[in-house]
């Protein structure tokens, strides 16, 4: 199971979903809820359903789900995984998730993906970023 935003979908994304696919048999994403993003800072640019129309269409993705508004571990025990995987990115503990899914009977994986490295691009917030310069110049 990976989970996140994936509001502009780029090779970070990607390489985080192939990573995770190689892990297990079958690749659940839990797309992150519109209001789950915005309690974060990052409010997305494109909405929940839209994100989850677009990872539902990536190669690596087997199953794309919403996540449950607030509380992370609902979802959880819905999809019951035996791997989750965080991005290098995301600000979760991996102890603690793996404790939670203890005290719920869930004997779980919990594995850190790699950062994808690249010339351009490594994240939403900065392909964000290229784009505000682009429209600040043309202004």
């Amino acid at each position: 199971m990976a989970s996140g935003v994936f509001d502009i979908i780029h090779l970070g994304h990607i390489h985080y979903l192939r990573e995770s696919r190689k892990l297990g048999d079958v690749l659940v994403v839990v797309v992150a809820r519109d209001s789950t993003a915005e309690k974060r800072g990052k409010a997305p640019i494109f909405n929940e359903d839209m994100r989850l129309k677009l990872v539902s269409e990536l190669k690596p993705v087997d199953q794309a789900i919403l996540g449950h508004h607030g509380d992370m571990f609902r979802t959880v025990a819905e999809v019951k995984p035996d791997i989750i995987t965080l991005g290098h990115d995301q600000n979760f503990d991996p102890q603690y998730i793996k404790q939670r899914c203890d005290e719920m009977g869930l004997d779980v994986k919990v594995q850190r993906i790699s950062k994808y490295t690249s010339e351009q691009f490594e994240s939403s917030s900065e392909v964000r970023k290229k784009l505000l310069e682009i429209i600040e110049g043309s202004l």
